[in-house]
C-alpha cells in the first residue's frame, strides 16, 4: 500500500500547487504563479517515474493524475494568461482582444480535458513509447516559458502585442496538437544512447531552472526544441 502512496503524494502536491498558482494569480503575483506551474511539471515527472519504479501504477493513480494535470496545466495557465492580459497588457474587459484571449484560454482548457479523457479511455496510447496527440503537460510548457519571459521583461518588450495576438494564436495551435492523433514521443529510454544522455541532461537543466527560478530562456529554448523535435519524430516514424 505504501508504494502507491508515494506517486499519489507527488500527484496531490502537484494539484495543490496548481491551486496555489491560481491563488497567486488572483493576488497579482503573476511571475511567481508561473514558476509554481513549472514546479507542477517537475512533480508530474516524479509521480510517473516513482510509479514505474515502485510498480505502483493503478486506475486510481491514472485518474487522479489526469485531474491534477487538468488543474495544474490547463486551468491554472489559462487563468494566468487571462489575468496577464488584463493586468500588464491593459486589455479592456469587453474589448475584441479580451474576447479573443478568453476564447483561446477556454478552448485550451476544453481540449486539454478532452486529451486527458481520451488518454484514460485508450489506456496507454497507440504504441509503446509514444503518445497519441501532444500531452497537456508539453503544451503547457510550450507557452509557459515565453509567458514567464513576458512577465519578467514586460517593461522592455511589446507586451500588448504578445498577449493580444501571439498567445491566443499559440494556445489555439497547441489546442489542435492536443486533440490530434499525431504521434509524440514519451520521455522514456530509447535505443540510442545519445538520445538517452540528451534527455537526462535536458531534464536536469529543466529541474535546475525550475527549482532556482532562473534561466527562463533555457526553458523557452528547450520547450521549443522538444516540441518541434517531437512533432518531426512522430511524422518520420509514423509508418514504422
Amino acid at each position: 500500500m505504501l508504494r502507491y502512496t508515494i506517486p499519489n503524494s507527488f500527484t496531490a502536491l502537484s494539484l495543490l500547487l496548481g491551486i496555489a498558482s491560481i491563488i497567486m494569480t488572483q493576488l497579482g503575483d503573476l511571475e511567481f504563479a508561473a514558476w509554481i506551474i513549472v514546479w507542477c511539471g517537475l512533480l508530474d515527472v516524479l509521480d510517473g517515474v516513482s510509479a514505474r519504479i515502485l510498480k505502483a501504477t493503478s486506475n486510481f493513480g491514472a485518474e487522479f493524475d489526469s485531474m491534477a494535470d487538468l488543474v495544474s496545466f490547463g486551468v491554472a495557465p489559462a487563468v494566468l494568461v487571462l489575468n496577464a492580459g488584463l493586468q500588464i497588457a491593459n486589455i479592456k474587459y469587453g474589448s475584441n482582444f479580451f474576447w479573443l484571449l478568453s476564447v483561446a484560454v477556454a478552448v485550451f482548457v476544453l481540449t486539454g480535458a478532452m486529451r486527458l479523457a481520451r488518454f484514460n479511455l485508450t489506456s496507454e496510447e497507440t504504441s509503446k513509447g509514444w503518445f497519441a496527440g501532444v500531452p497537456i503537460t508539453a503544451t503547457g510548457g510550450g507557452f509557459l516559458a515565453p509567458l514567464i519571459l513576458v512577465l519578467m521583461y514586460h517593461d522592455e518588450i511589446a507586451t500588448s502585442l504578445a498577449l493580444n495576438l501571439f498567445f491566443p494564436v499559440l494556445m489555439f495551435f497547441l489546442s489542435i496538437l492536443m486533440i490530434s492523433s499525431m504521434r509524440f514521443p514519451k520521455a522514456t529510454r530509447r535505443e540510442s544512447n545519445l538520445i538517452n544522455v540528451f534527455q537526462i541532461i535536458a531534464i536536469c537543466g529543466i529541474y535546475y531552472s525550475g527549482i532556482t527560478r532562473t534561466y527562463p530562456e533555457y526553458l523557452l529554448g528547450m520547450s521549443l526544441f522538444l516540441l518541434v523535435a517531437g512533432i518531426i519524430a512522430g511524422r518520420v516514424t509514423k509508418n514504422k
